[in-house]
């Protein structure tokens, strides 16, 4: 019987058949898709005709197709809907899929075919999109260490390898933990928590087979139980556990993997001859170097850092006049803050959230692409990998486009955080060849037959992954190394973070907010106390960022700490961090730096982005207006169609005329002192 993930794919618009595929097809899968692709990489490098960008650099760009399309089922499963074998299947396929690279770049007369290609380039008559593909892969081979001999490259490779091993060893203790820890409540103990907190908490403990509700450590559950729970012994005990996640002792411990990748990565980056892992890293990106990424951060840590400081003085009045002594805790702050909220903007989570339905938010993101981008959403009835997720087909003027798949409830299978990726990435050299794009979020899934509330918060990652899920959709290269989201790091989070401003625009929300029970429009008196307050709570809010970003970036510039989490305490220190503030992400739950290169020495990309896009939405804004046709199409022309065709700040210059500085970001954030 054919595995059917080697099998064509007949389903419509070539969906994987999720109905067909079982956890024991990966293994012979992925096994013989690898094997293919050492055969296509052989092929390439042992032709006798002499290199040309077709038979080298085309050739290279589908040699691993099929392993590509079962790991593209295959890892977006496993961090949706993981299972024991999905989790042992991962920790056998990583080492394995190290090696296979180190492999290709350690392939001397692959190398060689390249760099002579390179050497050339001015005679080929390439276009500009395959002058900027063969630049990356002379670099990619070059970063891999393809000019290394000997000891260096053996090592190197030794290096990768186990970077591989910790960095699912890392995600999956972190889901281990994530999993296992949940508090269950009493009826006495639910008193003070507003309805849509207590349903999602009856919610989480149906899913564990409980008959309490209980509080687990997604975010969706978490945070507005510190928001509103008056028991400060349990926000405490809440709080102690989501924060000591990877931290507890015992085999789901990550404090020691965290120092073992840190001293591989600078191992890694000395080998290749760069003084640092920052230094490295950031060499791609549009930073380039540790200083300018610290400049940039320091920059508004100081006037955060002052609104965070008068802020919790404030809280700590509140506190005391609620008869608690002492000091201001992390388990206190959101409890406070809320309460303020209250009092200054008269704005209440209870209040909002029944206005904040999913559906209805899905429906805003997608009518909002719908007038920028002339974009239509059709839901379609397919079987997918988890009941939880849903499709739809997305197409222009009739055409067919992408497949739109999105996860949003959190269970316990499921990763911590919110994600977009591709199972199948947009490109023209194998056809056309169009996305399946995923949204993975981890909101609270409702009681049944109820509607699912979100913050607001919740509201803005939803249209923050469809920012980088519209990135994906409106590809349009022919290249899938360059295809979409590959693009520098720090550019990555435009689209996405960009996209978050039209969840503030009011006629968005005057369309889509609307109350779970009685259908009517959010009134006009809310949604204007909703705006208004936008910046509440952003110097906790920047604060608690840029810790985790600059004790990120210390990690990775300076000497690889022997024990991270007295390196953290350290710059935490030497910042003067707020007493009553935790980092969004402590070291051994800091799954952006550890379970896997992605943002390591990169967390800062987020803010990176965000001066971007504070001065892109700006462009709507001087053109009168959030739907501007021209500056639409001006969007989707110069980033979101273009992946990584040209340099970051070329395609950014080629929207806005310049790159911007930080005012705007700072005047977004409210802390702007102008």
């Amino acid at each position: 019987m054919t595995n059917p993930l080697l099998a064509d794919w007949t389903t419509p618009f070539a969906l994987p058949p999720f109905a067909d595929v079982t956890d024991d097809d990966f293994a012979p899968a992925f096994e013989a898709a690898m094997d293919e692709a050492r055969a296509n990489i052989a092929k390439i490098a042992e032709n006798p005709e002499p290199p040309t960008f077709a038979n080298t650099i085309e050739a290279l760009e589908q040699a691993d197709a099929a392993l590509n399309r079962v790991l593209g089922v295959f890892f977006n499963i496993a961090g949706a809907d993981s299972t024991p074998k999905r989790e042992e299947l991962q920790r056998d396929f990583s080492p394995k899929l190290a090696a296979y690279g180190s492999e290709i770049t350690n392939n001397k007369p692959l190398f060689e075919r390249v760099e002579t290609l390179w050497n050339a380039r001015d005679t080929l008559d390439l276009t500009p999109e395959q002058q900027r593909v063969l630049m990356l892969t002379r670099r990619g081979f070059i970063r891999s260490g393809a000019d290394l001999e000997g000891y260096a490259a053996d090592r190197l490779t030794e290096v990768k390898n186990r970077l591989a091993v910790l960095s699912t060893q890392f995600t999956q203790n972190l889901l281990a933990d994530e999993r296992s820890w949940y508090m269950e409540l009493t009826e006495d103990e639910l008193e003070g928590l507003p309805d849509f907190l207590i349903a999602a908490a009856r919610a989480a403990g149906s899913e564990k087979g409980l008959q309490a509700p209980v509080i687990t450590t997604s975010r969706s559950l978490i945070v507005p139980f510190l928001q509103f729970s008056p028991r400060r012994d349990l926000r405490e005990r809440a709080y102690q556990a989501w924060t000591a996640r990877g931290a507890g002792g015992g085999p789901t411990d990550n404090r020691a993997i965290a120092a073992e990748v840190l001293a591989l990565r600078e191992e890694r980056a000395f080998l290749l001859g760069y003084d640092s892992f920052a230094d490295y890293k950031l060499e791609t990106e549009m930073a380039k170097t540790p200083k300018a990424v610290r400049d940039l951060l320091m920059q508004v840590w100081e006037p955060a850092l002052a609104a965070a400081e008068a802020d919790s003085t404030r809280l700590s009045a509140m506190m005391h006049g609620d008869g608690v002594n002492g000091e201001l805790e992390p388990w206190d702050w959101r409890y406070y803050s809320e309460k303020r909220r209250k009092e200054e903007h008269d704005l209440d989570e209870a209040e909002l959230k029944p206005y904040l339905q999913l559906d209805r938010m899905i429906d805003a993101a997608f009518a909002v692409a719908s007038r920028l981008f002339n974009l239509d959403f059709k839901a379609l009835d397919a079987t997918l990998y988890h009941p939880d997720a849903r499709a739809w087909e997305v197409t222009r003027d009739g055409a067919h486009l992408a497949v739109f798949i999105g996860d949003y409830f959190a269970r316990g299978s499921k990763r911590s955080g919110a994600w977009c990726s591709a199972m199948r990435s947009q490109q023209k050299l194998a056809g056309d060849i169009r996305p399946i794009v995923v949204n993975v979020c981890n909101f609270a899934k409702p009681e049944a037959g109820k509607p699912a509330l979100l913050s607001y918060d919740d509201a803005r990652t939803l249209f923050h992954e469809f920012g980088h899920a519209l990135h994906q959709m409106l590809s349009d290269v022919t290249y899938e190394s360059i295809s979409g989201t590959s693009v520098a790091r720090d550019f990555v989070e435009l689209p996405s973070q960009l996209y978050e401003h039209w969840l503030e625009v009011p006629e968005v929300l005057a369309e889509f907010a609307t109350h779970a029970e009685t259908g009517k429009p959010m009134p006009k008196a809310l949604l204007d106390r909703l705006l208004a307050a936008q910046t509440y709570d952003s110097g906790f809010d920047t604060v608690e960022f840029l810790a985790s970003a600059l004790v990120d970036l210390a990690f990775h510039e300076e000497e690889a700490p022997a024990d991270p989490m007295r390196k953290q305490a350290e710059v935490l220190e030497g910042l003067g961090m707020p007493h009553a503030i935790g980092m969004r992400h402590a070291t051994p739950h800091f799954a952006h730096v550890f379970a896997g290169d992605g943002y390591s020495s990169g967390y800062y990309s987020y803010m990176w982005s965000e001066v971007m896009d504070a001065d892109a939405f700006e462009a709507f804004k001087e053109a009168g207006s959030a739907f501007d046709a021209d500056t639409a199409t001006k969007l989707e022309r110069f980033i979101l169609s273009a992946g990584g065709s040209e340099e970051a700040e070329d395609l950014y210059t080629a929207f806005r005329g310049k790159m911007p500085g930080p005012e705007a970001l700072l005047k977004g954030r409210g802390l702007s002192q102008g």
